[in-house]
């Protein structure tokens, strides 16, 4: 091993500042923007009181500074630009909505305490129209910092701590998902056997688990990760935290258990040791009802707002090839009922029937999914509209009639769940959807237990916010469909 590490660069602070900087001026575009566009430039801000509670409240103009300080403070205040929550995951926005909400509520109630009367068209066009502006700041901000880290840069550098097989297993995931900024640039594992090469992933091993303070030092890393091994006992984990550089160098501990989203894991201290409470899936009556408005509504706008290309894809069907404009395909819904999809035709009549001819040939999809890349039963229109995803468009009567959700599990036909395991029957603790994680994750090019183990994961850990994220990542995946669509 060499002696000396690379040098450190605090990319953290420097992230943070950029984003400190176009929060501000975002924020300041929206507010201004609002003031003129509705109130004017030398607009008085009234005032029940004789004498202004606040002296210095005397315009709009006024209040404008005042509310983007403060909405730029609480962007800080609640962390939203901590290196924890940026660049992947739906924690850096739900903190930008709840600092927003929190910071306008308190407005509000300051404005009706002290009596100062502020147009509520001011505070109902700068909320929302400040909240969008700095979602699609930071989305543009993770497009860049995913083109940085997928080369290696604006990432953590990770030592990687426990058993050969954990190690092995976390550093594959480490390196697939690069976009979530870990870059792997070692391992200590229990046998100490120096190699260049970790179980096939190009990690190489700097040691045992008693090495650990060495391999900080040469690799300059600036978090440890420690996984699953008898080897490294609590103690021993306690004097690797205290080796590690207050506020500069990380410990992260990593549980055996996989795809359990954060409000399902609960930290109590018992005895002083630190228990992980990992809730079962709930879905109250509220979640349900949330989860049917969503539906209905976005359903509903959507039907609404694309009516004109739902009747010109209609027209195009019927004109282009012989046969319904409409294909009805039962499924197997919530609770495993069954129901009737709709989707526009995109293959010729009676395309069931060639299935069995074309098993041998396939070439996508996985062992209980078919997916044929260039299915000779599809129609020169039926590609088309599969590329894009708009032979799906008629499933959102489905999501309007209940038996299918906007974001859900893959509805599957009976032949696939006639080859589950028991496990996956999971799937069916809620509606299917016309989109989901495994549309936005792959589609074609998952392998079985990659679909499944997005479904479960979907089902087990649902929450508003993470429906509103696969929404939106659908819409890009619709447009721009790569080379996983089929």
């Amino acid at each position: 091993m060499g002696s000396t590490p690379p040098p450190r660069f605090d990319w953290r602070r420097r992230f943070a500042r950029r984003l400190l900087l176009t929060d501000f001026v975002v924020i300041a575009a929206v507010v201004f923007g609002t003031q003129l566009g509705w109130l004017g430039v030398h607009t008085p801000l009234a005032t029940a009181m004789p004498i202004p509670a606040w002296p210095v409240l005397t315009s709009y103009t006024v209040l404008s500074v005042v509310v983007v300080l403060l909405w730029t403070m609480a962007l800080a205040l609640n962390d939203t630009r901590s290196d924890r929550v940026i660049g992947a995951g739906a924690a850096e926005y739900k903190r930008i909505l709840d600092a927003s909400f929190m910071l306008f509520g308190i407005i509000a109630i300051a404005a009706f305490l002290l009596k100062i009367e502020i147009a509520r068209g001011y505070l109902l066009i700068a909320l929302p129209t400040g909240v969008l502006a700095l979602f699609l700041e930071r989305w543009l901000w993770r497009r860049w910092l995913a083109r940085r880290r997928a080369t290696g840069e604006y990432s953590a550098r990770v030592l990687l701590v426990g058993s050969e097989r954990s190690v092995a297993h976390l550093g594959r995931e480490l390196k697939r998902t690069k976009g979530t900024g870990y870059s792997v640039v070692g391992a200590c594992i229990p046998t100490g056997r120096v190699t260049s090469d970790l179980g096939g992933t190009d990690i190489p091993v700097l040691g045992s688990v008693n090495s650990v303070e060495r391999a900080i030092e040469v690799t300059g890393a600036d978090t440890v990760v420690i996984t699953s091994t008898d080897e490294l006992g609590p103690q021993r984990v306690k004097q690797v935290s205290w080796a590690l550089e207050a506020g500069k160098q990380h410990l992260v501990l990593a549980p055996s258990i996989t795809d359990i989203a954060g409000p399902r894991i609960h930290m109590r201290p018992v005895a002083g040791l630190p228990l992980m409470h990992v809730e079962t899936p709930r879905f109250s009556p509220a979640q349900r009802f949330v989860k049917r408005m969503m539906d209905l509504f976005g359903s509903l706008l959507i039907v609404t707002l694309l009516s004109p290309l739902l009747l010109v894809l209609a027209a195009v069907v019927k004109l282009t090839s012989p046969g319904p404009v409409i294909y009805r395909q039962t499924r197997i819904g919530r609770h495993g009922r069954e129901f009737g999809m709709l989707k526009f035709r995109s293959m010729v009549v009676g395309a069931d029937k060639l299935l069995e001819d074309l098993i041998d040939q396939q070439d996508l999809g996985n062992e209980v999914q078919f997916k044929m890349r260039d299915d000779p039963r599809v129609t020169r229109v039926g590609r088309v509209m599969r590329k894009f995803s708009l032979d799906e468009l008629p499933q959102l009567f489905n999501v309007l009639g209940g038996s299918m959700s906007l974001v859900g599990p893959r509805p599957p036909i009976q032949r696939e769940v006639e080859q589950y395991d028991a496990h996956v029957y999971r799937r069916f603790l809620v509606k299917p959807g016309i989109t989901g994680l495994w549309q936005v994750s792959g589609r074609s090019t998952l392998s079985w237990d990659d679909s499944v183990r997005l479904d479960l994961s979907y089902v087990e850990n649902w929450s508003v916010m993470n429906d509103l994220v696969i929404l939106l990542k659908t819409g890009k995946a619709a447009l721009l469909p790569g080379d996983t669509a089929s």
